[in-house]
C-alpha cells in the first residue's frame, strides 16, 4: 500500500526537489505552503495544500487526514528579521509538532540548520552545545529543542537534519552560487569578499538521496544529524570554479569588506550520518556546479 508523505514548504527550492524525486509508485505526495508554486516549481501528481503554518487553527483543519511521513522544510527567507524568524522557524514548527504528536506517523523529519551551532569550531559535531548567533539559528534551535522535549512524552519518531550549504538547479538568486552563476553567465563584473571563508557545499541530489534513505529506514532513532559534502572549500575557490566553467564573468575578490560577525570556518563532521544511514555524498563540487550552471544557462 502506498504511503502518504507531506512536504511542508514543498514549493521552495529543497521542497521542489524532494517532491520531484520521490517515487509516485511508492508514495502519495502532498505539499503544504503559504503560496502557490511558481510554474517551474510545480510537480505533477502532487496534491497542493495552502495554509499559513503560524495559523494553528487553520493548519489543524487542513491537516485533518493522516500521513505516514512529514518533512518540515518550512521557513522564512530573510534571516535578519527577528519576528518573522521566530514565527516561521519556531512557532510554525511548534504548531506542526503539536498536531502530529497526536497522530501515528512513521517519521517526522525536521530540517534544522548549521547556524544552530553559531561560531563553534569546525568541523562541527552534533554532540557539542549549540551557541547560535542569529535570529534564524536561534529559532531553528528552539524548534529542535521543542521536538526533543515533546518526544519525551509522545514518542514522535523524529530525525533532525542540519544541512550546510545546499545548492543546485532552480535555487533563487539570493544565494552565493546562483548569484555568482548569474553574474558570470551575463559576463558581468561583480563585487565580492576576499572569499577566504571556508564552507561546505552539498549538491541537492545528494541531500534528497539522504531523505529518501531515511524514509525507507525502519528503525528511526530520535537523533540530530549534520548533512554536508564532508569536503569544505574556500568561497573564493567556488567563485573561481564558476568563472572557469562559464569562461566569463569578472569577480572582484576583496571589493566587499567582510562582515564583523562573519564565521570564517563553517563546516561539519558528517561521520554520524554516514555511519547510521550508510549514506555517502557522491557529487563533487565541480560536477555539481556544472550541472547547476547548465540548468541556469538553459533557462
Amino acid at each position: 500500500m502506498k504511503e502518504k508523505i507531506l512536504v511542508v514548504g514543498g514549493t521552495g527550492f529543497i521542497g521542489y526537489h524532494v517532491l520531484k524525486n520521490l517515487s509516485l509508485k511508492k508514495y502519495f505526495l502532498y505539499s503544504l505552503s503559504k503560496n502557490k508554486p511558481k510554474s517551474d516549481r510545480k510537480v505533477k501528481n502532487v496534491k497542493y495544500i495552502f495554509c499559513d503554518i503560524i495559523n494553528k487553527k487553520d493548519l489543524k483543519k487542513r491537516l485533518s487526514k493522516n500521513f505516514d511521513h512529514v518533512i518540515n522544510l518550512s521557513g522564512y527567507i530573510d534571516h535578519s528579521k527577528k519576528k518573522e524568524n521566530e514565527l516561521y522557524h519556531y512557532v510554525g514548527s511548534k504548531n506542526l509538532i503539536d498536531i502530529f504528536k497526536l497522530k501515528e506517523i512513521q517519521t517526522f523529519i525536521q530540517i534544522g540548520s548549521s547556524l544552530e551551532y553559531g561560531d563553534l569550531k569546525s568541523p562541527q559535531e552534533e554532540k557539542r552545545k549549540c551557541n547560535p548567533k542569529s535570529w534564524y539559528g536561534s529559532s531553528k534551535l528552539k524548534a529542535s529543542k521543542y521536538l526533543e522535549k515533546i518526544n519525551e512524552e509522545y514518542k514522535i519518531p523524529y530525525i533532525i537534519l542540519r544541512p550546510y550549504q545546499v545548492y543546485g538547479p532552480k535555487q533563487k538568486l539570493n544565494r552565493l552560487i546562483p548569484q555568482t552563476i548569474d553574474s558570470c553567465l551575463k559576463d558581468k563584473s561583480f563585487k565580492c569578499t576576499s572569499g577566504v571563508q571556508k564552507r561546505d557545499f552539498i549538491y541537492i541530489k545528494d541531500f534528497v538521496d539522504l531523505i529518501k534513505k531515511i524514509l525507507q529506514f525502519k528503525r528511526i532513532r530520535c537523533e540530530i544529524f549534520n548533512v554536508g559534502s564532508g569536503k569544505p572549500i574556500y568561497v573564493k575557490e567556488v567563485i573561481k570554479k564558476i568563472k572557469t566553467i562559464t569562461n566569463s564573468g569578472n569577480p572582484q575578490l576583496g571589493s566587499i569588506k567582510m562582515r564583523k560577525d562573519e564565521i570564517m570556518n563553517l563546516y561539519p563532521s558528517i561521520k554520524k550520518v554516514q555511519k547510521y544511514f550508510n549514506w555517502e555524498p557522491k557529487i563533487t563540487i565541480s560536477d555539481g556546479l556544472k550541472k547547476t550552471i547548465k540548468s541556469y544557462d538553459e533557462r
